[in-house]
């Protein structure tokens, strides 16, 4: 299973204790993906629909328990491209009144934009409206990739809803356009993360932490090889110019041309091409440190350059 399957089916499970929590997380379950019906004789009836059996059962339970209202779930088999089921729920308000305690329409009984404000005023009742976005239409990448969360509605007041909720909790949520929906995101790891512990998808939260901490050492482990590896061919590149240079004086004006702290480190070089500039200090009587060996090899390559342009010249 998917990460965000795993973690939806966390969240599925998880029940809370107080009913204002519970009616916020069933609101917007039915808001994200329900539609109300009326028949002719003012019958309502909400129908929802999900992917997910966890979330069928869950919107069924809160619908018998938490309002005491006629429910049944039904299972549709996708047989295109061999799909999961597909379940609706449909629930049956007695009037009303109970499309207004869901959020579904004002007092004066038109239809609700956005989120209701009644459902969401404590802190508790926010963090379980945004479990319920997030497990009608909110999905997230797996960590061991790019870091992305998102929301997704046809409807862009309670897009923008969601996103000021999420924001309220400083999580730098942003709303997009893809094709005719509304997508509120997060891209950034440490809000993806603190969501999903405002939320409380706990066991997704240390298996999103423990992926981000490997990739976060893995990254760290890379840019140190490269920046070695990027080192290491300095140092060889180097190494060849030197050898390169010492060799063509030796061919032109000769070593003994260069003066005797030159020609010793152009000797210990041609002998040991492969050394470091700290070993070939250290073999020197008295001992060069790594800069003053530094300092003489690019004098070396200065008569060398020079001895090349003089040629050039004549």
């Amino acid at each position: 299973m998917s990460f965000s399957t795993v973690t939806k089916e966390e969240l599925a499970r998880l029940q809370t204790k107080k009913s204002c929590c519970e009616l916020a997380e069933l609101a917007a379950l039915v808001r994200m993906d329900g539609t109300l019906q009326i028949s002719t004789n003012q019958q309502y009836s909400l129908n929802v629909t999900t992917e997910s059996a966890p979330v069928a059962r869950k919107i069924y339970n809160l619908a018998k328990d938490l309002l005491q209202l006629p429910a049944a779930i039904v299972v549709r088999r996708k047989l295109r491209l061999k799909k999961n089921n597909s379940y609706l729920v449909r629930i049956y308000p007695k009037g009303i009144g109970d499309l207004q305690k869901l959020g579904l329409v004002n007092a004066e009984g038109k239809i609700q934009a956005g989120i209701d404000k009644k459902l969401i005023k404590s802190r508790c009742d926010q963090k379980a409206y945004l479990r319920g976005a997030f497990l009608a239409g909110g999905s997230i990448s797996n960590p061991e990739g790019n870091y992305h969360l998102e929301i997704i509605t046809n409807d862009f007041i309670l897009a923008d809803d969601i996103s000021l909720l999420l924001n309220n909790f400083d999580l730098k949520a942003k709303v997009s356009m893809r094709k005719n929906f509304h997508v509120v995101y997060l891209k950034e790891s440490e809000h993806i993360f603190e969501l999903l512990a405002l939320i409380g998808a706990h066991q997704a939260l240390f298996e999103f932490e423990n992926i981000r901490i490997l990739k976060g050492m893995r990254n760290q482990v890379n840019r140190i090889v490269n920046c070695e590896t990027a080192n290491l061919n300095k140092t060889v590149d180097a190494a060849v110019r030197q050898l390169e240079n010492i060799r063509f004086i030796e061919k032109t004006i000769g070593l003994k041309s260069l003066p005797e702290n030159l020609q010793t480190i152009a000797r210990l070089r041609l002998e040991y091409p492969d050394s470091t500039l700290k070993e070939l200090g250290e073999m020197l009587s008295p001992k060069v440190g790594k800069s003053g060996v530094n300092h003489r090899l690019r004098k070396i390559d200065e008569i060398a350059e020079k001895i090349q342009a003089d040629r050039n010249y004549r």
